[in-house]
């Protein structure tokens, strides 16, 4: 994949391997105890970080989806996204360093791109309250509100879906 410039940002977009574990379980922890401490309570976004606990569900996701990383020009990963072969949206998450530069926008077009590569027409996502103004400016639709559980408590986040080939 290319180098990506956004401003005075530059990253690269890479498919993730395993050696990404670390960092990936790290973005995603510091990414949702402070960015998204600011739609949701206490308790809620420390459940919600601990479902990032456990290494093996992260080798299982790299090793069973298209999943990408945003890494800097030192290599560290700064944001990450996953699809599902059916056209499912696992996962969007950028560094809470790296916010509004570019590189949730630039995953979200990979993973676009790969699911229009693979034939499928719908991608379909579940965005936490943060992240649902960014989804709608890229064209995604809300179907619902729902509450889904992280570990222990039931948060709000809201199903989505686009229709591939729009563009934003």
């Amino acid at each position: 994949m290319d180098l990506t410039t956004s401003g005075n940002a530059a990253f690269i977009l890479r498919r993730a391997t395993l050696d990404d574990v670390p960092a990936v379980r790290e973005l995603f922890r510091t990414t949702v105890l402070t960015v998204n401490a600011a739609d949701y309570t206490a308790d809620e976004v420390a459940d919600w970080a601990a479902c990032g606990d456990d290494d093996a569900r992260w080798i299982e996701l790299i090793a069973t989806l298209h999943f990408v990383v945003a890494a800097d020009g030192s290599g560290k990963v700064v944001g990450y996204a996953s699809l599902r072969g059916d056209g499912y949206l696992h996962s969007l998450f950028t560094h809470c360093e790296w916010q509004r530069r570019g590189v949730a926008t630039a995953l979200l077009r990979e993973v676009e791109r790969h699911a229009e590569q693979s034939g499928l027409s719908l991608i379909r996502t579940e965005a936490s309250i943060t992240a649902r103004p960014f989804f709608v400016r890229r064209g995604y639709v809300v179907e619902a509100e729902q509450q889904a559980r992280a570990r222990r408590l039931w948060m709000t986040n809201f199903r989505m879906w686009k229709r591939l080939g729009q563009t934003y």
